[in-house]
């Protein structure tokens, strides 16, 4: 029967809320204040009418909302003529998956690595292509505040699918493990690499990994701790483990599983800087002169790394759209960001925790070093991590580190995304964040006491407009 009805009225949902929850690249917010289930059938209606699509695919996390707002958006989806395909319990990976495999655009509820009050929507189009403030997640925002929604002519159906086994043997097909037996310690966090864990390593085999579980049980209250590897107190259960059993290497997933940190064999965290140049190196062996994307934070050794190996690296401005814009202009065979994010062009570009935890066991199964050895040649230099600061004026202090530094012998500066200076002993870059009034720092230097001396310098000039 046709659908002649506008779907929900303009005005029904807080204007000023919803312009808070769409971000730049997903929608996030806390349950059931900023986002609930009215809102999630009203972006369903809405991301239908923006994408122009007849069928959508949609997954979601383990967080107690998350069902509902599926079930909700699957309806507004319908109601705008589309047919709804739920693979229900899914890691984001794998949603990305379903969407290139399905070749179908797709919704997936989560909140990622947010703490248990949080859910959100990460959305994609056919072939898990992003969808950001600027490729129509704005568009799809001023819908749902409008309630505009055109007239249907048909309403839509939803069926299940299963895509759990299908994801897990795409994954091992393109970073197979041969070689010695490795005892691995994996933390999903009580995240969604507890759903996709024991389907990729039970089909990669006992006699491939002897995997110890950790925090497996999928609860959306964390109940052990955050969901974040990128917190190093979020890693400390983990480190003690590998310790304990004697493990060859340590998994780390945040909360959908979308990311990936990795802990050697003496309980110590690997830069994802360093990951990202073995996967490079590994992607390199498979097409050589192929091109890398890494983008400004990751460490010098990156592009270094690359060219030493033939490969073309090429730096972008933080954040996924941005990477996957740039992979698909340039053909690129793999990005890796500081924050464990880590893309590939043979899984639509996307990125996956879960592949790139792939090829580091791949990797270290292949030799007879441990993780340790096997990663050192790729660590070349002290990094800070990401250290925040809050600052009111954060333009003003840009400026004057630029005018600090921007005049010194042999330093170079860059505006791509923030502050970015450059020598052949150092390098730093100075960001504002998006959304609160902080200035994200991180700082490397040839050895240890360059980057102490350089991250302490810099941070006394952040904070001493505070």
């Amino acid at each position: 029967m046709a659908d002649t009805t506008a779907g929900t009225s303009a005005g029904t949902l807080d204007p000023a809320n919803v312009h808070a929850i769409f971000k730049a690249y997903d929608v996030r917010g806390t349950v059931p204040d900023q986002i609930d289930e009215e809102l999630a059938r009203a972006t369903g209606r809405a991301y239908v009418q923006v994408v122009g699509t007849t069928q959508v695919v949609v997954g979601h996390d383990m967080r107690p909302s998350s069902p509902g707002m599926a079930a909700a958006f699957a309806d507004g989806a319908t109601q705008a003529g589309a047919d709804v395909v739920m693979i229900g319990l899914a890691s984001t990976d794998q949603l990305y998956f379903a969407s290139g495999h399905l070749d179908l655009p797709g919704a997936m509820f989560t909140a990622s690595h947010n703490p248990a009050q949080y859910n959100g929507i990460k959305l994609c189009r056919t072939g898990a292509r992003p969808i950001g403030a600027d490729t129509g997640l704005a568009e799809i925002r001023d819908l749902v505040v409008s309630g505009d929604f055109a007239p249907a002519a048909r309403t839509g159906s939803v069926s299940e699918t299963n895509v759990l086994q299908a994801y897990a043997a795409h994954l091992l097909s393109l970073a197979p493990v041969a070689g010695r037996t490795l005892k691995v310690v994996a933390d999903a966090g009580n995240g969604m690499a507890g759903h996709t864990a024991p389907a990729v390593f039970g089909l990669l085999g006992a006699d491939r990994v002897e995997l110890v579980p950790m925090y497996f049980e999928l609860d959306g209250s964390f109940p052990n701790h955050e969901a974040n590897p990128i917190e190093d107190e979020n890693l400390a259960d983990l480190k003690a483990k590998v310790l304990e059993t004697g493990a060859d290497i340590g998994l780390a997933f945040d909360g959908d599983a979308d990311r990936c940190f990795l802990v050697d064999e003496n309980g110590r965290s690997v830069s994802p800087s360093t990951l990202t140049a073995l996967i490079a190196a590994r992607e390199l062996a498979k097409e050589p002169g192929s091109t890398i994307i890494h983008n400004l934070i990751t460490s010098r050794a990156v592009p270094e790394i690359v060219r030493e190996l033939g490969g073309n690296p090429v730096r972008t401005r933080v954040g996924h759209s941005y990477i996957k814009a740039t992979m698909a202009e340039t053909d690129a065979i793999f990005g890796g960001e500081h924050s464990g994010h880590f893309y590939f062009r043979d899984f639509w570009r996307a990125d996956s925790g879960m592949l790139a935890a792939l090829h580091a066991l791949a990797a270290l199964a292949g030799t007879d070093q441990t993780l340790s050895q096997l990663m050192a040649q790729y660590e070349r230099y002290p990094v800070s991590g990401e250290i925040n600061s809050e600052v009111a004026d954060q333009a003003g202090v840009v400026d004057a580190l630029e005018a600090q530094y921007g005049g010194q012998d042999g330093v170079t500066t860059d505006r791509l995304d923030g502050l970015s200076v450059s020598h052949a002993d150092w390098s730093f870059n100075v960001r504002p964040s998006n959304t609160e009034p902080l200035l994200r720092l991180n700082a490397e230097g040839k050895d240890e006491a360059t980057m102490v001396r350089l991250r302490d310098e810099v941070l006394a000039r952040i904070r001493s407009t505070r």
